[in-house]
């Protein structure tokens, strides 16, 4: 499970330091992609895979699988890290997530989700209040 708020920065070279924490779950491979409010999200390798395999079991008649899975699967990139704990972010999800330099490394549990620093501060703001009225609806009876 990953939980927290981390802020590395960007390096010139387009790579970035994961959180100590998580590297040895991210040990076996990882997979950066595309994710919703242009943030990335990184997937330990079996969680993609687990993703995967649930993505083949629907039905390819299914239009909203076949477009989530095109612009998943052809934005999705295997990697690794580095002996320091970094990872190169390609360009192309670099700049669909507005990375530069400052950044932001979220646990969202089963994935974990690199934003902008200015986009994540605004991101976070405008949900704030919907995070509190939203409990019912998502969590009902848990919390």
């Amino acid at each position: 499970m990953f939980l927290g708020t981390h802020t590395p920065r960007l390096d010139e070279k387009g790579r970035l330091f994961l959180p100590a924490k998580y590297r040895d779950e991210l040990s076996g491979g990882l997979v950066v992609t595309k994710g919703q409010e242009r943030c990335l999200y990184v997937f330990p390798a079996e969680e993609f895979q687990r993703i995967t395999d649930a993505l083949a079991s629907t039905p390819v008649t299914a239009k909203s699988v076949r477009d989530y899975s095109r612009v998943l699967f052809a934005s999705a990139s295997d990697e690794t890290c580095d002996r320091q704990g970094r990872v190169t972010i390609p360009s192309k999800l670099r700049e669909y997530a507005g990375l530069e330099r400052e950044c932001v490394v979220i646990g969202a549990n089963t994935r974990l989700e690199i934003w902008d620093a200015d986009a994540w501060s605004e991101y976070e703001a405008e949900q704030e209040q919907a995070f509190a009225q939203l409990s019912e609806e998502v969590l009902p009876g848990v919390l």
